[in-house]
Order: structure tokens, then sequence, then C-alpha cells
């Protein structure tokens, strides 16, 4: 029989009781869906006691909400509920809980967080005429005698019912001997559903208590009774006892409880689910959610209709009449070429016998009518698109009126067509931008990292106003204002990129993301929410979720995301994981046959997932060889991954059975065991029996935790607020810990504000952890040129680029082991450096390294191909217009340059991108110096 108590009107709790447990021998699967039952027995229709249109469809056992939901306890899963015995109920009890039973509930369940569902053996009745009052005594074969047997108590987790939108929970939560010092620590119930006179009571107005069972608890409430005083007072701070007396109370109950302790010993469990109509905590709709963010961003007007159409449509008629126009002048030449070449006067007489005499041959050879069937689509084509016209006329007049502005203008498109035929000078179209998105993106990203950020905005602009439909402008430009702390103008970015998509997820997030950092939480909600909304499956999104709970320092909301994150993720590895191999040796790990293990397995609705053939468990093997088979099973043990055991021999010999226990391990597999809800009775062999299993494979484990792919997210985005806090979720996580990519995020961060000593602590941590990653030498490079040691910095950024695998951003550590290669004077490795540089990813930086390198080497055509590849990316950099110079001064006046006229012109670029003219004396300095040119 389960017990539990349902909430009620104020305090009182009304009992529900699940009785009649039908025991159910192993060897045999309950067929899915079945019916669930009314708690009513005395119903004699057929079928009566099924509940219309309620079944147990059971599902995946990591989809449960209980303990046993693991990969791990798959197979202990399996074994319980088709192998071995199980007690079945299929029972469904129902109550209403009005508004105050509610608010109970949800304070009880944040309170204390698990419900307790208690459990215990009670003898069936089998006899009828027990009557009131002596039956108590001598009811049921001496009830007066009898006491509560195989007491156990489950905690079933309720905080996922505090979820926003949940309404079921289900899964299988173990059993565990009913202990009054844990139970009220756990649950804060001070009295037992089947001890408590009060229980009993209301129990026995309900009917759901026999004559026989009142004597059995009627006993033993009395008996108990001292020690609930002992629990009130301890509840209520009155007696007060060291840890001394609270170890050895404990131990006392413990062994008072005996029977319950097989609980834990077989591993015994329960599957039970709480249902509910509406949802403790309602849940904000996703519609609601969008509206509110078109409150708050609203979308921008749609583009006005696109002009392609009809300006197709005129290009067209344009080729059109440029076509009839050759071909009239094709035409004219066949008639009247012979004159004009032999030079006779023509004048506006003969002209116009010309035209007669061409208008003739046009119509008498037809071609007049094909020019006009060629013309026709593209006439048509301009009405339907420059003038939308595609239905009729109401009256002639209509029709003259456009029959007349549609004449007049598309005389003057043929004279615009003629004209750029006949016209010696035509307009040159603009030449197209030589540098894309994402080079400007790069130029930025250079000029970030040298630390001018005016040029650096500079660039992020440019991308802004070549498309201002471009969301990853937005959010490049975006990111790059929280680096320099405009929260206000990143914020804009953010939400104009919402405005162009309301559905990406980024620009929802990053929106979230500032909307906490201005304090404003209320839209921060909305913008998470939604983006959960959006993508249910993104870990991203439920784990900055969470992040934001854990800052509103709502812990039964941070459980709920991070629980949902972390199911994600367990799922995206279970599709990656390949399938396992099938083979003669797969046999599934099996620790005893059914035939000799007992298990008590309790169910209080028990669903049970469709299980293959495959999946049941099959009994150990018994294999036979003989001396010449030895061998081949040697070698066949030495490809399969295996292990070799022998079988316990009869229980008689108990020496025998020691020794083998400790000479072949099976004390390791007992203690395996005792995990397992089983109780082992040793089968009587007359001689130890070889047998071979196989290991099921283990399950796959995350290679980062959902806390290091948000923070690489957040990373990238530079919202160290949340970085700082994820870190530190990251040093909780049981997969997580300082790990070497937990160091290389903080160095980051430390770097970023010049706290050096702090950083160079976290960087060397992280080579202690994995000295062969690359991004760890990077960073140490990074570090130690930002301080000034370029040796050591050279010897990092060499190490770095020697690693197979490359670092994340290549590109600035050949940028910086280029520049201390030319500091050094080592020209011909800065080259080669530069050059690799230049083929990953080129930039205006790149090629001027290479320019200053072969300049420096010597190699004036090659340094002149270099510089003019670099002023062509980026026209405004001084250093190269000043090595331009220089290379026309070593050239050869026969060469492609003039260096009288060529070298002050790129003498005066130089000083003119420095900003200051001749006038600013020092930079002008400082480029001459820098370059080797003689003032």
């Amino acid at each position: 029989m389960i017990g539990l108590q349902v909430p009620a009107v104020g305090e009182k709790e009304c009992p529900f009781l699940f009785k009649n447990g039908v025991l159910k021998f192993g060897g045999e699967k309950e067929p899915l869906p079945r019916p669930k039952k009314w708690p009513v027995t005395n119903i004699l229709a057929p079928g009566g006691q099924n509940i219309p249109d309620s079944f147990i469809v059971g599902g995946a056992y990591e989809e449960e909400d209980g303990e046993l939901n693991t990969l791990e306890d798959r197979d202990l899963r399996i074994q319980a509920e088709t192998v071995k015995k199980r007690i079945m109920w299929d029972l469904e009890r129902r109550c209403y809980l009005d508004p105050l039973a509610v608010i109970c509930f949800r304070k009880r369940i944040a309170d204390c967080r698990y419900w307790p569902v208690e459990m215990t053996r009670v003898p069936v009745v089998t006899s009828t005429k027990t009557k009131g009052g002596k039956g108590d005594k001598g009811g049921g074969g001496g009830g007066e005698e009898e006491q509560i047997s195989f007491h156990g108590v489950a905690y079933i987790n309720a905080v996922p019912l505090l979820y926003p939108g949940v309404k079921r929970i289900r899964g299988a939560f173990r059993v565990y001997p009913y202990l009054d010092n844990e139970v009220f620590e756990k649950t804060k119930c001070l009295f037992s559903l089947f001890r408590d006179i009060g229980h009993q009571t209301a129990l026995n107005k309900l009917g759901l208590l026999t004559p026989h069972t009142k004597g059995i608890l009627g006993k033993t409430t009395k008996e108990d009774r001292p020690t609930k005083e002992v629990v009130m007072r301890k509840a209520s701070n009155i007696v007060r006892r060291d840890t001394s007396d609270t170890t050895i109370e404990a131990a006392i109950s413990i062994c008072q409880n005996i029977e319950g302790q097989q609980y834990i010993e077989s591993g015994t469990y329960i599957v039970i689910e709480f249902a509910l109509d509406k949802p403790l905590v309602p849940k904000r709709l996703p519609e609601e959610l969008a509206s509110r963010v078109k409150e708050m961003i609203p979308p921008r007007p749609q583009l006005p209709r696109r002009t392609a159409g009809a300006k197709k449509a005129v290009e067209d008629y344009h080729t059109q009449v440029t076509s009839i126009a050759e071909a009239i002048l094709d035409e004219y030449h066949e008639l009247f070429g012979r004159q004009l070449v032999e030079g006779y006067a023509i004048d506006s007489h003969i002209l116009e016998n010309q035209k007669c005499q061409l208008n003739y041959e046009l119509n008498s050879s037809g071609k007049y009518f094909a020019f006009k069937e060629q013309i026709k689509h593209a006439v048509v084509k301009i009405v339907r698109e420059k003038y939308l016209k595609t239905t009729a006329f109401d009256n002639l007049d209509q029709l003259q009126a456009f029959l007349s502005e549609l004449y007049v203008y598309l005389v003057d498109q043929m004279h615009v067509a003629l004209n750029q035929v006949l016209s010696q000078q035509t307009p040159s179209p603009p030449p197209p931008s030589f540098t894309t998105s994402e080079q400007l993106r790069l130029f930025a990203r250079e000029a970030q990292n040298n630390g001018d950020y005016n040029l650096a905005a500079t660039y992020y602009q440019e991308r802004l106003s070549r498309d201002r439909q471009d969301i990853q402008s937005w959010l490049d430009y975006g990111t790059f204002c929280l680096l320099t702390e405009n929260n206000l103008k990143a914020q804009e970015c953010f939400r104009e990129a919402v405005s162009l998509d309301p559905n990406h997820l980024p620009s929802i997030l990053l929106c979230g993301i500032m909307a906490v950092m201005l304090e404003n939480y209320e839209d921060a909600e909305v913008f998470f929410e939604d983006a959960t909304c959006l993508e249910p499956s993104s870990i991203l999104a439920w784990t900055i979720l969470g992040l934001f709970y854990d800052i509103q320092e709502n812990d039964i909301r941070v459980e709920m995301a991070f629980q949902k994150a972390f199911k994600l993720q367990k799922a995206s590895l279970q599709k990656e994981r390949p399938p396992p191999e099938v083979g003669d040796a797969a046999v599934r790990k099996v620790s005893m046959s059914p035939s000799a293990v007992e298990v008590l397995s309790v169910s209080a609705e028990e669903e049970l997932p469709s299980v293959e053939v495959s999946d049941i468990p099959e009994p150990p093997v018994t294999i036979h060889r003989t001396e010449e088979e030895k061998p081949k099973i040697a070698r066949k043990m030495s490809l399969a991954p295996s292990r070799l055991r022998l079988a316990p021999p009869k229980a008689s010999d108990d020496e025998s059975f020691h020794r083998l226990q400790e000479e072949e391990g099976v004390s390791k597999m007992s203690r395996k065991m005792s995990m397992a809800p089983s109780r082992m009775k040793l089968p009587s062999l007359k001689e130890p029996k070889v047998v071979f299993e196989t290991e099921p494979p283990p399950p796959p484990q995350p290679t980062t935790t959902i806390f290091m792919e948000t923070i690489n997210f957040l990373m990238d985005v530079n919202a160290f607020q949340f970085v700082h806090r994820a870190l530190a979720h990251e040093l909780l996580c049981p997969q997580g810990g300082p790990s070497c990519d937990y160091y290389l995020v903080l160095a980051q961060t430390y770097m970023l504000k010049k706290e050096y000593s702090k950083t160079e602590e976290c960087l060397e941590m992280a080579v202690q952890i994995d000295y062969l990653n690359p991004e760890v030498w990077a960073q140490k490079g990074h570090l130690c040129y930002l301080t000034g040691d370029f040796g050591e910095a050279k010897a990092c950024y060499e190490r770095t680029i020697s690693f197979v695998t490359d670092a994340k951003d290549m590109h600035f550590v050949y940028l910086r082991l280029g520049s201390i290669y030319l500091e050094r004077k080592e020209y011909d490795k800065a080259k080669d450096i530069y050059l690799l540089a230049s083929k990953k990813s080129p930039s205006c930086l790149t090629w001027l390294g290479v320019g200053i390198a072969c300049y420096r080497l010597k190699e004036m055509v090659e340094a002149e191909d270099a510089l003019s590849e670099a002023n062509a990316l980026n026209n405004n950099n001084a250093e190269v217009w000043a090595y331009l110079a220089l290379v026309c001064m070593q050239v050869n006046s026969q060469g492609p340059f003039n260096p009288a006229k060529d070298v002050s012109a790129f003498l005066y670029s130089s000083v003119s991108m420095l900003g200051g003219g001749f006038q600013g004396g020092a930079q002008w300095k400082q480029v001459l110096n820098h370059s080797d040119a003689q003032a």
C-alpha cells in the first residue's frame, strides 16, 4: 500500500492511498498503452474499472523527472520492469485544489522541495467476518500483535511543478526506510501518514481502512507516540542535543526499521506521476512575448516597391530599339551605301526620296511588321511594370489618354536609346568597390586590436553605410560599442538588428543582455523568454536565461533553465553518437541469471518505454571448452572488449567461494550487485563455469559544458558581466571546474583590463593543465608583446604556429610576430610570415609588412607590388605612402616612376594622412625616421 498527502484548504491535508498492489512475475512485458483504473474495487461491470480516455503510454527514461533517468540506469530499469518481479497498481486518483490549497501547495514545495510518498506492507484480509470493536484486536489473525512492516518512503522532487507552464512530473524515485529524523529534515513532516491518529480518523471516514488495518496502524501509533514527541520537541527547539546524541538516535532509528533497509539493498523504486489541469505557475505565451518585443522594438516599415521590374522593362525596350535601329541602318546601307562611298552630294530632296524608298522596301518585304512584333513584347512589359496597368479601360476616353501618354514616353525613351548608341562619349559606370564587407570587418578588428578605436569605428560605420539591412553589421558595431563601454549606442545597434529580423536569436539575446546592464530587468526577462520560445532547442538561450535568473536570485527557475540546457546537450550528444556495432560477442551484461535473483520493485503508475527484443537482457551464457579450443578462445578474447569471470560454486563451499571472490574479482561484482534492485541467492553449482560478458559502451561525455559554450558566445560579443557569472558556474559544474579553457577566458578578461600580473597567473595555470594548447601560447605571446618582452613573445608565437592546429585568431599572431621580425632585422622570416598572413586573410597591414620586408631585402619590384596592393586596400595609410616614396627613390629613373615628381607626391600624401601637413613636425619626423628617408 502506498500513501501520500494532498494539500487541502488551510493547513489540512487529504490522504491518498493506493491499495491492492498486484504482484507481477518476471519475464513478461506489460502492454503499452494500457488503461488506468479507478481506485474503487467493487465495480462488477466488465471494463468498468478502467478510466475512459486515460492510458499509460510510457516514454523515454531520459525525459523523466525522477532519479533513475540516466544512461547508466537504463539496463537496471529494463531488468526491473521487464524481467524481475514487481508490484503494479495502474491506479489514478483525482482531487480538486481550491485557490487556497494551490497557494499552500506552492509554499510547501518552495520551502521543502520534496513531497513524501510512504509505502508499507499490509496483509491481505481473507476473512469477512470481522466486526468492529473486538475485530480490532483479533481480526485477520491477531491484528493487535501485528505492526507496520517494510515501512518506506520515497522523496518526490516536486520543484519542477513550480517551473512556468509545467503541469506534469513523472519518473522513478528510489525508496528509503522511513526514519523520522530524515523525513522531518527533508519534508518538514512531523507525522507519518500510516501512524498519525488524525490521519487514521480521516482514512476511517473515507472508508479506506479495514478493521484489520485499523488494528495494525492503531497498535503502531501507540508505540510510536514517544518518538513523535521527540520530533516535535526537536522542531520547537525545546530539546537540544549534541552531535553524538543525534548519531546515536539515528542509529537506533535504523535498527528499529531493519525491514525498511531492504529497500536500499534491493534498489527498490517507484514510478509515479503528478499531473495538474492548470500549471501552478502560469507561463507567458509565445504570442504575448512576441507582441511585447514588438511594442518595445517596432519592426521597420516595409521597403518601398522595388523598381527593378520597371527598370528592367525599360532596359529591354532600349535593347529592342537599338537592335531595330541597327537592322534599319544595315538595310539603308544595302540600298544606298554605294552612293555614299562614291561621294555624291545628298540634299534634302534626295534624303526624302531615300526615306520613301526605304519605307516601301520595309513594308513590301515584311520587315516592318517583323520589327513591330519584335518591339511589342517590350512595350507590353513597360505597360505592366512601369504603369502597373493590367485591366481593361472603362471607356474610350481613358484609353485614348493612356495611349497618348504612353506614346510620348516611348518616343522619349527611343531618343534616349538612340542617343546612347550614336554618342561618342558614353559615361563609364562607377568602379566597383574593391573591399568587401568581410574585409572591412577584418580591418576594423585590426584597428581595434591595435587600440585605434576611432579607425575601427570608421570601418564599422562604413559597413553600415554600404548596407543598412545587414544584421551582422549592426551586431558587430554593437559589440564594438560594448567594448568601448558605449552602452546606449550598443543597445541602439542591437535593437536595430531586432527591428530588421524579430526572429534573430543573437539579436534578441543581446537586447536582453543590454537590458540587464541598464538594470531594466522586466524587459530583459521578456527578451530572454522570447529567445527560448523562438528556438526551444538552443542551449545558449536556456543557459543565458538561467544566468539572468541567477542575477535575480530565483533559484527554482535557475534550476529549471540549467536543467533544460543540460538535457538539450545530452540529446545532441546522443544524436552525434555513432550506433553501436552488433556482433556475435555483443552480449548485454547481466549480473545474475533471472532464476537466481529476486527483486521487489514497486510502481504506483508503471509506464514503460517501448523495449525491443535486443534491449531485454539475456541470461549469462555458460560455455564449456576443451583443451584444444582454449587457444581459439584466447584469440577471440584479445579482440573483443570482454572480461572473464567465474560463476560462484555451490553455496556450501564457503571457503572456496570467498577464495574465488578474492582471486577473480567477484567481490567487486557483488558490490555492484548491492546497488542493483535485487537480493542474490547463490545457485548450487557443482563446478565453476566460464562466462563471457561485454560491458555496454560508456555514455558520451560532453567536450565542453553548457557554460563554456555560452562563455564563448559572451566573449565574442564582449558581454563581460555575464562572462564572470558563467565562469563561476563553470567552477561549480560537475563536468567543468578549473580547466584550461576556464583559465584562458579569465586571462583574456584580465588582459582587456590591463591587469597583466593576474593575466600571467592565469596563463601559467593554463600551461600547467594543457601545455599543448596553441591558444594558451598565443595568449601568452600577446601578454609578452603588450608588456614589451618581445623576446619571450617571439618564442611563444613561434611555438603557436608550430602546432598542427591553429589558434583562434592566427591573423594577429602573424602580424605581431612579423613586426618582431622586422624590429630584429630578420627580414626573410618577416616576409614569409606576412605572406602567409596575406594568403589567409589579406589586409593593408599584411601587404605593408611584405612591402617593408622586401624593401629591406632590396627586392624593389616585389616591394612595389606589395605596397601597391596595400594601398589598394587602404589608401589612407600614411606608412604605405612613405614606403612608396622610398621605393621611388631607389628605382631607376627609367622605371615606372618619376623620382622627382612621384617622391614628393608620395611624401606629401604620407604627411597629409597624418592630419598635420608640414606643420606636424613631430609626426613628420617620425614617419621619415621610421622609413629611413632622408630629409
